[in-house]
């Protein structure tokens, strides 16, 4: 009797662990593609924030996605850059899909069920100013993950900005 309860425990763990694979690297990938509207357009705009409450952008006019640009006044746009790049490079589960010079685009994961977030960063060289825009590809609520995340950036880009 015992054996069939720990025989039927150790199933039962296979089958949620085997759900968990199907769930997070075939069905939640399959539901989440890459959105087509990243990137920068020709007047330097961002994609806007769907209506959703999980996406900021500095870009934004309305108080649920608005957040601010970090300055970077008397850097070269190459060092700002490189700063960012940097703090990405640090962030787990963070890996970085394209870089140019005025345009940064990284997928942030969630830790359990791997979520994708698109992070995008760009560098307006006349205004001295990272615009950037962080947006979750599924759901409606992030429980103000991108915002929080996109605060510890600028934090971070404070604190690493040479004196």
């Amino acid at each position: 009797m015992r054996k069939r309860i720990i025989m039927g425990f150790i199933l039962g763990l296979l089958g949620l662990a085997g759900l968990y694979f199907l769930l997070v690297f075939v069905v939640f990938p399959a539901l989440s593609p890459r959105p087509d509207n990243l990137g920068v357009s020709a007047n330097g705009q961002l994609a806007p924030c769907p209506s959703s409450p999980n996406c900021v952008s500095t870009q934004a006019t309305d108080k649920l996605h608005a957040i601010e640009p970090i300055a970077y006044g008397d850097l070269s746009t190459a060092q700002a850059r490189e700063i960012i790049l940097n703090i990405l490079n640090n962030m787990e589960r963070t890996e970085i899909i394209t870089q140019r010079a005025d345009y940064i685009h990284a997928e942030v994961r969630s830790a359990l069920w791997r979520f994708v977030d698109d992070v995008e960063f760009y560098f307006d060289e006349d205004a001295g100013m990272i615009h950037f825009r962080s947006a979750s590809r599924l759901g409606r609520g992030d429980m103000g993950v991108n915002r929080r995340r996109m605060e510890h950036i600028r934090s971070e880009f404070m604190a690493r900005r040479p004196a």
